[in-house]
């Protein structure tokens, strides 16, 4: 396309038209991030640039000093950010201004719920990068060429944030980007040099590239000169650096609003050599449970740029860490398929998950609110490491936390820790139990013994638990149990074994006779006190649960069937073995099974059958016939 041709007017993607009319709508509390924003984009620009010019040094076109500049111009109300850095072809101007490119939009952009504040929120707390400028300007302009392209492939790309943009192709002499924010009346406060100045020390002291502004009040052909540190933080000796520096860093490198929970900053030296400064976000990215969205930490080799998400340093459970890993050993040219395959990648892997894992141990034990909030945050998808890191369980164990029948609420709070000190010198193992939700697994009728003899269960609701469970068998040398399985032996109190010699029951064989193959067994139960009947599944059988959320997802299960307990203590079982009727005898025990699958949050297999059998026992006591009336 020739630069004589007029601009052509595209829209925004549909979910930046709604980022966009939040942004300019509401009541953001902390406009000036807009800089940080802009400069770390165009640290990133720079960055990219110096790793491809190693690999074509023609790249820098005689302009070997990569930099970022900032030129205010109070009278025009107008802040302009520029960079020498890689630059953006036509292409990539319409693909990275005009739509969100980072997985997880979707999700991010329903979790905003149209309250003002809250939406300011989260936009926040996610980064906008770009898109951010709209927050103070009422139109943007974005000039901008590719390093390696002519003069004549420059773009020019301008926007008032209202739908829409326009792109043009211009003759631009200067590789890189300069971005032009037109400020509203009410935001020109930021065409000041001193307040940018200032701004710059705060959010973008740290960056590695200089940052460079005109003396105030100096003229347009005025030297510029470098405002920041433009030090690469984790170079420095840790007695010199602030937790402020830290922070304002991790700031820098994560889009993040606010601070973090924790870092850990080592230098390793050796065999390997290399720098890591590793961070807990406070709060979770609107992506993390996308599995396939881009992360891991930002990784140089002596100091240059290498690779935004080298993914391979940090196992996939630990997704949520931010920060920098800067090695020593790596060739410079190295390229994604030569880290995988490089020698010391997995040793460098071991060690930042080990220093990861031992960050957090020191966060919940020397500041538990702190890593009460990691846990809310974090918690679901730690557990993913039992599933996925079988040589890091006795790392990530004493980090878990449940919820549990010795605490009221549905908090997860609970170390495995804590349950087995608390444990009585008889019991000899670890009780959970599942649930769709916490209420159902608290109201499970397999509580029931538990709760009459004092006995803790965790309770476990999230998706991933009985996989987790599965995997991590036991701790501290105690197995774990699940209420609903098998046999049930409480040491010394009430057990399934407590009526093994006792003859057969003929009720139980007429309940058995009438569900056939939709049980196993029937059998008398040790595990209720106040319900008449409970599934229980064999020990190597998945839990109704899994099987329902493995099916969910279409995977296909061999068929297998509980067993029913049966509390023949009951007033329910006592009215049955009088039944003299086989046909209501047989509807009763249908009724009986039903119900213990909807306590367990199943669904009878045949609905309307279900409702047609209860329909008939309710006109049975209403109108006054001989059936069991509760005591």
């Amino acid at each position: 396309m020739s630069n004589e041709a007029k601009p052509e007017t595209l829209g925004f993607q549909a979910e930046v038209k709604q980022l966009l009319h939040l942004m300019v709508h509401s009541l953001y509390s902390n406009k000036e991030i807009f800089l940080r924003e802009l400069i770390s984009n165009a640290s990133d620009a720079a960055d990219k640039l110096r790793f491809e010019s190693m690999q074509d040094p023609t790249l820098l076109e005689d302009d070997a000093d990569l930099r970022i500049r900032i030129n205010c111009d109070p009278e025009a109300g107008t802040i302009a950010v520029s960079d020498n850095g890689i630059g953006m072809s036509r292409e990539d101007v319409i693909a990275n201004l005009g739509t969100i490119a980072k997985s997880g939009t979707a999700e991010f952009l329903s979790a905003l719920g149209g309250d003002q504040q809250k939406d300011a929120r989260l936009i926040g707390q996610f980064g906008v990068g770009f898109y951010s400028s709209f927050i103070v300007a009422e139109r943007v302009e974005v000039f901008s060429r590719r390093a390696g392209l002519g003069a004549a492939e420059g773009v020019h790309w301008a926007s008032t944030g209202d739908g829409s943009f326009t792109v043009e192709s211009i003759d631009r002499a200067e590789r890189g980007t300069t971005i032009v924010l037109h400020l509203k009346k009410d935001d020109r406060e930021f065409s000041d040099q001193n307040r940018v100045r200032m701004l710059v020390r705060k959010y973008s002291d740290h960056i590695g590239f200089p940052v460079q502004m005109r003396a105030a009040g100096e003229t347009a052909d005025a030297e510029f000169e470098t405002i920041n540190e433009s030090t690469a933080l984790w170079t420095l000796p840790k007695n010199e650096i602030s937790d402020d520096d830290y922070t304002d860093f991790y700031k820098h490198i994560s889009h993040d609003f606010e601070a973090p929970l924790a870092w850990s900053h080592n230098r390793v030296e050796g065999k390997r050599d290399y720098v890591s400064l590793l961070y807990i976000p406070s709060r979770a990215p609107f992506d993390l449970w996308n599995r396939e969205a881009p992360r891991g930490v930002k990784l140089y080799a002596q100091r240059v740029f290498i690779m935004d998400q080298a993914e391979q340093f940090l196992p996939l459970f630990l997704r949520f860490v931010r920060g920098i890993v800067d090695s020593s050993d790596l060739s410079l040219n190295v390229s994604r398929e030569i880290l995988q395959q490089d020698s010391g990648v997995e040793a460098m892997r071991s060690a930042l998950t080990r220093r990861v894992l031992g960050m957090l141990e020191r966060l919940a034990s020397d500041e538990p609110d702190k890593y009460r909030q990691f846990w809310n945050e974090f918690g679901a998808v730690l557990k993913e490491g039992i599933v996925e890191e079988p040589g890091q369980h006795d790392a990530i164990a004493p980090l878990l936390r449940f919820a549990s029948t010795a605490e009221d609420g549905d908090a997860q709070t609970r170390s495995l820790q804590d349950y087995v000190e608390a444990m009585s010198a008889d019991q000899t193992k670890i009780y959970y139990v599942f649930g769709e939700s916490d209420g159902a697994a608290r109201n499970s009728p397999h509580l029931e013994i538990f709760r009459d003899k004092g006995v803790e269960v965790l309770v476990l609701a999230d998706r991933i638990d009985e996989i987790m469970i599965s995997h991590l068998a036991e701790f501290d040398g105690k197995p774990f149990q699940d209420v609903a399985r098998g046999e049930l032996d409480l040491g010394d109190t009430a057990s399934d074994k407590e009526h093994a010699d006792e003859p057969p029951n003929d009720l139980l064989e007429k309940i058995q006779k009438a569900l056939g193959d939709r049980v196993a067994g029937v059998r008398r139960t040790g595990r209720l006190i106040e319900s008449p009947a409970c599934l229980v599944v064999g020990e190597n059988e998945p839990s109704a649960q899994l099987r329902r959320m493995l099916e969910a997802a279409g995977q296909s299960l061999p068929a297998s069937a509980p067993t029913l307990e049966v509390n023949l203590d009951h007033p329910l079982l006592a009215r049955m073995a009088t039944e003299e009727s086989a046909s209501r005898l047989d509807d009763l025990s249908l009724l009986l099974f039903e119900q213990a699958r909807l306590a367990e949050g199943g669904l009878p297999e045949d609905p309307a059958g279900f409702v047609k059998r209860l329909n008939h026992l309710l006109l049975d006591m209403t109108e006054g016939r001989k059936v069991w009336t509760p005591a």
